[in-house]
């Protein structure tokens, strides 16, 4: 069976817990920052985990990390 390549565009966004959850930063943190509330923009810089529904297919993009 030969190895699986990795998702270059999903290994830039994902990384692995050490228990194996998939951590992931949230969006609409890159521009138009002005208009949004600070208590927002806050918020948007800390890291979540990945929603339980996509974690099968993000994992099979990610296999090695």
């Amino acid at each position: 069976m030969p190895k699986i390549k990795t998702h270059r565009g999903a290994a830039k966004r994902f990384k692995k817990t050490g228990t194996g959850k998939i951590k992931r930063n949230k969006a609409f943190k890159s521009h138009l920052l002005t208009s949004k509330p600070s208590k927002r923009t806050r918020r948007l810089r800390t890291a979540t985990l990945v929603n339980k529904a996509d974690h099968k297919n993000i994992a099979k993009l990610i296999p090695y990390l």
